[in-house]
């Protein structure tokens, strides 16, 4: 499973992966793109949420988007 993730020392604030993909990246208080960590698993997301977020990917001029592979989490047995 995979997650989109930002690196926050090589974003530049520039706004194009919110202006894409705004129901995963926003700002935080420093002005430098985040994802929301309820709503940044790939194979979770509706396609075109997935799509915007790969074209965000694909057009940050910094390279700063990523995906990360992540474990799935087990459901604890009671």
């Amino acid at each position: 499973m995979e997650r989109i993730k930002v690196d926050k020392d090589k974003c530049i604030g520039c706004g194009a992966c919110t202006a894409i993909a705004s129901d995963v990246f926003s700002f935080n208080d420093e002005g430098y793109a985040q994802t929301d960590p309820n709503n940044n698993i790939i194979d979770n997301m509706e396609e075109e949420v997935k799509n915007d977020c790969m074209d965000a990917l694909e057009g940050c001029p910094v390279d700063a988007i990523y995906k990360e592979e992540v474990e799935e989490e087990k459901e604890e047995e009671n």
